[in-house]
């Protein structure tokens, strides 16, 4: 089955999408290549995600922002703010869209969505919605102790009728035994078998931790193991500063920086000549999560080597954060995607540690998890299914058992499963 195509043209016929399957299933690579085709056609398409760092993983924005939903966690938010009614410019903008695009909807919550549909409505939206993830992956975050609610339990999400694309073949991997794994840590099946398998991967660390990268949960534990790492690198630092170019001067530095922390861009990115390095782009010739090391560098250029021995001419990459506005064109006025910033930065960072969250998309082949920074459902499970290669992958052993890393929120589950809630 061609599921691009397959996937095109339903969506061309105004049927909705929901577009699923595991991790490494290339979801990613179907939903950039959909926008792809319609944005070829002249369409408009809205590419969308619940937060910052997913929204920049497919060159978009954040729900709140595309939708002018302020701070708003529901529609009874909305009323009390003042945000109920749309706003005219923001009704012409939806009602000029051709496809709307949700990315990692798993993290969207029920009421979230019902202010999506919300705003569709008042705006008299005539395009498709796609919508993409894995709800057995990163839940919605929720304050304090709220129970979490997923956009599959709105009432909205019957409304919009989604004929599910589901994606079953994994390109990350090969490795048969592995695959099942993954399958079961998935849906949080853990039995005496799997445990053993698990085991498997507790190796003693190599004295060389720089030929692996370590996937942690916590920001500070990856930065201070990027740090020291370094140190052990007995050649001088150098230092890319990252290029900014604001299109508009209303922009604030906060802005640009949390954009920049969200799309994984470093402000300063600290080098030695003989470290590792991960790509955080893909590219004709590298892909996101691929692992190199830097030979050479130039006021211009970084040479990195990959495992294969190919040696990379890398130059700084340009990502821009876009907004829609309206402009007259040819004495029309039209609904047209502007950037208000550009960034110039190298698409590479220290290899020796990244957080789980910020591994988004990666095939990473030399990992070693830190399994007791694991603390939320599904984390263990997207943390695994980083692996490109199980013969290099190390677990550090938790100190619990393996079926308490490996939970699942029970709704999702049954959701997935197809069974009802």
């Amino acid at each position: 089955m061609n599921y691009l195509s397959v996937t095109i043209d339903k969506l061309k016929s105004k049927q909705n999408i929901f577009l699923t399957g595991g991790a490494g299933v290339g979801k990613t690579t179907i939903t950039r290549e959909v926008i792809e085709v319609f944005e070829s056609e002249a369409k408009k398409v809205a590419k969308l995600a619940s937060t910052g760092m997913a929204a920049t993983l497919i060159g978009g924005q954040t729900l709140h922002s595309f939708f002018d939903l302020g701070i708003a966690s529901n529609i009874q938010d909305l009323e009390q703010n003042a945000k109920y009614e749309v706003k005219k410019k923001v009704k012409k903008l939806i009602n000029s869209i051709d496809l709307v695009v949700i990315d990692e909807i798993s993290m969207v919550s029920e009421s979230l969505f019902e202010m999506i549909k919300l705003r569709l409505q008042q705006s008299d939206f005539k395009g498709s919605l796609l919508v993409v993830g894995d709800f057995l992956q990163l839940p919605p975050v929720v304050r304090g102790s709220s129970e979490v609610m997923f956009a599959f339990e709105s009432g909205a999400w019957r409304d919009f009728n989604f004929e599910i694309i589901e994606l079953t073949h994994i390109y990350r991997t090969d490795d048969k035994k592995f695959i099942e794994l993954l399958h079961n840590v998935r849906y949080g099946f853990i039995d005496e078998s799997i445990h053993n398998h698990l085991n498997e991967y507790i190796k003693p660390l190599p004295n060389d931790l720089s030929e692996f990268t370590f996937l942690f949960g916590k920001n500070n534990s990856a930065e201070f193991h990027n740090k020291e790492q370094l140190k052990h690198i007995d050649e001088e630092l150098f230092v890319k500063e990252a290029q900014i170019v604001k299109h508009l001067k209303s922009i604030n530095d906060n802005e640009v920086e949390r954009y920049m922390n969200d799309a994984r861009i470093e402000k300063e990115l600290e080098l030695k000549i003989g470290a590792p390095v991960l790509f955080t782009r893909n590219s004709w010739n590298y892909f996101n999560g691929e692992r190199g090391l830097v030979v050479n560098k130039d006021a211009t250029y970084i040479y990195v080597q990959k495992s294969d021995g190919k040696i990379v001419k890398l130059e700084s990459v340009a990502q821009s954060k876009g907004m829609w506005k309206e402009k007259t064109i040819d004495g029309k006025k039209e609904m047209v995607e502007e950037n208000l910033f550009t960034i110039h930065q190298y698409p590479i960072k220290l290899a020796f540690a990244i957080t789980i969250h910020k591994s988004q998309g990666m095939s990473i082949e030399d990992l070693i998890i830190e399994t007791n920074e694991i603390f939320a459902p599904s984390q263990f499970y997207v943390a695994l299914s980083r692996s490109s290669n199980p013969m290099r992958l190390n677990l550090i052993a938790p100190r619990c058992q393996w079926y308490e890393l490996a939970f699942v929120n029970q709704k999702a589950a049954k959701f997935v499963r197809g069974e009802s809630c």
